[in-house]
């Protein structure tokens, strides 16, 4: 059977044709396409959406269609199991490697990210239970973080993974608290000390390993995805150090089904070096004996929603931005956007937000919702 036979008896488990009229329908522009995707898989699929080899008028339906059908476990290849065995040789999120992807990721340009997120530049999962806009939803992202750690005037907290200084601002502004914020992006570091100017916040170019003092509180929000299975432990044990006894760490994190030590190859390559998901078994198992889990929030559907937004607003403010970029890049991000909405949307992928005490909350903890 040929290569082209292959990949449309494939395509046709999922519902989806090749050249069809449908909108998830993928249209071919380079025959190369058949024997690319059967040799790389996913891999192979992203970079020949990046070099204009196909199209598809709605690609977060179609990757919606091939996850339900389990596509990509039927083309096994090369690349997969090399990613296996190298991210189980090594410590691909040592201390060395960290700032990789503050690099390569968060400084590709503030200008594009203040046009492509909200007002606030939250880039995380926004909350979508009563908002009607990107907007709301983050506003109210930020404020159930709050409310789900008891933040009071005054308390101080470390915030790992601060981004462009979103929570730190918010909760200094709503609720009198007093943060530190590090990151490993030279870029967020710069706008999140102009964001923040004037309020009780700190700002710092830090690996989460080198911090080692006392916070009310400690929130991370959409970093722990740069973690790594091999780090969990001191992650979590660097938590612990820097809590206090009657403090709450709340956790915000994308997570998978099923435990596993390396990314989606197409992801890793070229949005986020070095990455990882983790799985409930591995954050179980790295917490033990360190925390007392409180609460656990699965709102994983609401990421679906906040990436088409940020589709939406990245393609509808592209001409402000391109003279920074290429077509290959555009492509590269609208490809990274809308693939990510539809494994949200399939649920292969979640959002969880826990929340965790040193000893317990005497009395219990009353979930915020």
């Amino acid at each position: 059977m040929s290569s082209k036979a292959k990949v449309k008896k494939l395509f046709s488990y999922a519902g989806v044709k090749i050249n069809g009229h449908r909108e998830w329908d993928i249209q071919i522009h380079n025959e190369g396409l058949y024997s690319r995707v059967l040799s790389k898989g996913n891999l192979g699929l992203g970079e020949a959406y990046m070099d204009e080899w196909w199209d598809c008028k709605k690609i977060d339906k179609l990757i919606d269609k091939i996850l339900r059908a389990k596509l990509n476990k039927k083309v096994k290849n090369l690349n997969v199991a090399w990613g296996w065995f190298v991210a189980s040789l090594l410590n691909l999120q040592n201390k060395t490697k960290a700032f990789e992807v503050g690099e390569k990721h968060y400084d590709v340009g503030n200008d594009m990210y203040k046009l492509m997120l909200d007002k606030r530049m939250v880039y995380t999962c926004g909350y979508w239970k009563k908002a009607k806009n990107l907007d709301q939803a983050q506003e109210d992202k930020l404020d159930l973080v709050c409310k789900k750690i008891e933040l009071k005037k005054g308390n101080r907290v470390l915030d790992i993974g601060c981004g462009w200084g979103s929570f730190a601002k918010f909760a200094a502004e709503k609720y009198g608290a007093k943060v530190v914020g590090i990151t490993i992006s030279k870029e967020q570091v710069k706008l999140a000390k102009e964001n923040c100017k004037g309020l009780p916040i700190e700002i710092r170019l830090q690996d989460y390993r080198e911090v080692n003092e006392k916070f009310d509180h400690i929130v991370s929000l959409g970093m722990f995805e740069h973690v790594g299975v091999k780090n969990y432990r001191n992650y979590f044990k660097m938590a612990n150090r820097c809590l206090k006894e009657n403090g709450l760490f709340l956790l915000h994190t994308i997570g998978r089904n099923k435990s596993c030590r390396n990314s989606d190859e197409w992801i890793c390559k070229y949005i986020f070096p070095n990455g990882m998901l983790p799985s409930v078994k591995q954050i179980a198992k790295a917490s033990e004996g360190l925390f007392v889990m409180e609460d656990w929030h699965n709102f994983g559907p609401d990421y679906d929603k906040t990436l088409m937004e940020w589709h939406k607003n990245f393609n509808k403010n592209w001409n402000k931005i391109k003279h920074n970029y290429n077509e290959r890049f555009r492509r590269m991000w609208n490809y990274y956007l809308l693939a990510c909405a539809g494994s949200f949307r399939v649920r292969k992928n979640q959002l969880w937000q826990i929340v965790f005490s040193k000893k317990g909350v005497d009395g219990g903890y009353i979930s915020v919702r």
